[in-house]
């Protein structure tokens, strides 16, 4: 169902961990007092977590960077940083998380409070309480923290139109939906060439948000068999509330409200089970001469028309779509509707593709050695990168471990392999250390 899409490509940036302390408690009759360096607490994760009030992507075009809060540094007396709290970030259903380097889908989004972190916040850094040991009771180590994941995230959510605007051509439709839509998503190849769907984002003023869709040409094009995929007319039966225009000012010599009633008896014909939404009554063009009083006598027709004493009366909203008057309670209406109004068909019977849990596992090796023109070497590689920037260089014990590190992994023996010599300068970063045999 690749019908619109709303796509927006932001950044997220977890917490880095917190550093750990170097530190020795000084206490009255204990000689050199023991090490007393805490931990650095954990940073932040980025979280996304689904939300069934959004429907569209629309919050991230106003904000595309997520950073969650670093850990805390470890302190003296033992004392561990705070770890930090989560940023959760609010979806709608139905968005696609994929990550724009690797191309690899992180993971679907679809029920209402499913979680997914896409960003790992950095672990704590080890104070020196945690590097003791019988050997050396003192130690003058300790780590920084690690960093947190940042990546660049593509957010791919398939829109569908919530709201549908009916009404002959003229009434004003498309200056409406020009005023209230602030963003058009991607349409989908359909195969038919003559009505190109008109479809806009709505972000309310209280912060909600909803799609819709101009229907009108649509439905005229269905009735005459114009190539409309049957996929298309699915979609538009899915539109959940009506936005019915009328055009009051009876410029063109029509009565409003027999425009209604045709507009009504188009929507019965079609079969689009259209009739069995519920209908707000857009009275468009109030700014013009005669407008209230074809306003008046369209609502004692109306009301006329009501037999059912039991029912909600239907609700007629005065707006001119030029003077931009009325549009914000009609908007919020609407929005309180779509609330209340629910889905008739089910979002899962669209979504047939799977939904896989993606876990990337990368399946290069720890690093890569790279001689550099003026005969030094350059370490790469993710693992080696995140181990420098979690050593601390002002301690001497601190750059020893380092060193060790590096010999575990078998950076030594592949510099070797591939002919350094001793005294050699090898970079990491902006690090330089010499190579020795």
């Amino acid at each position: 169902m690749s019908m619109f899409l709303d796509q927006v490509t932001i950044d997220v940036k977890a917490g880095k961990g917190g550093d750990g302390m170097v530190a020795f408690r000084r206490e009255k009759y204990v000689p050199d007092g023991g090490p007393a360096g805490g931990d650095g607490g954990r940073g932040g994760n980025v979280v996304f977590v689904v939300d069934e009030g959004l429907r569209t992507l629309m919050d991230f075009r106003f904000n595309r960077h997520f950073k969650a809060d670093p850990g805390e540094n470890g302190m003296s007396k033992g004392m561990h940083g705070r770890g930090s709290e989560d940023l959760l970030v609010k979806v709608p259903q139905g968005t696609t998380v994929r990550d724009v380097e690797t191309g690899k889908v992180i993971g679907d989004l679809i029920e209402q409070g499913q979680t997914l972190v896409v960003a790992q916040g950095g672990r704590g850094g080890r104070g020196n309480i945690r590097f003791a040991s019988p050997k050396n009771p003192a130690p003058e180590l300790a780590e920084n923290g690690e960093p947190g994941q940042e990546r660049k995230l593509e957010l791919e959510l398939k829109v569908l139109a919530d709201v549908g605007l009916v009404g002959f051509p003229s009434v004003g439709k498309s200056t409406l939906l020009s005023i209230i839509s602030s963003a058009k998503p991607k349409i989908g190849a359909y195969h038919f060439t003559t009505l190109v769907p008109n479809l806009g984002m709505v972000h309310t003023s209280d912060g909600r948000d909803f799609v819709v869709a101009d229907l009108p040409g649509l439905i005229e094009g269905a009735s005459q068999g114009v190539g409309l995929g049957t996929q298309f007319l699915r979609h538009i039966e899915r539109t959940r509330v009506i936005l019915h225009i009328i055009d009051m000012s009876g410029l063109e010599g029509r009565d409003p409200y027999d425009d209604y009633l045709a507009i009504n008896h188009e929507l019965e014909t079609h079969n689009l089970r259209l009739l069995e939404r519920p209908q707000l009554i857009v009275a468009n063009k109030m700014d013009m001469p005669n407008a209230e009083e074809n306003l008046a006598e369209f609502r004692k027709k109306i009301a006329a028309q009501q037999t059912d004493e039991f029912a909600d009366p239907i609700q007629i909203f005065p707006i001119s779509s030029i003077a931009k008057k009325g549009i914000q309670p009609l908007l919020n209406a609407t929005a309180d509707l779509l609330e209340v109004t629910p889905e008739f068909l089910l979002y899962e019977q669209d979504m047939e593709e799977d939904v896989v849990q993606y876990n990337y596992r990368s399946s290069e090796p720890e690093f890569t050695v790279d001689r550099e023109p003026d005969a030094s070497w350059t370490l790469h590689g993710e693992k080696i990168e995140k181990l420098f920037q979690m050593t601390n260089f002002d301690h001497d014990e601190t750059v020893m471990r380092f060193a060790r590190q590096l010999r575990s992994m078998g950076v030594d023996e592949t510099l070797r392999a591939r002919g350094a010599k001793d005294g050699d300068i090898v970079r990491i970063g902006n690090f330089e250390f010499e190579f020795v045999e």
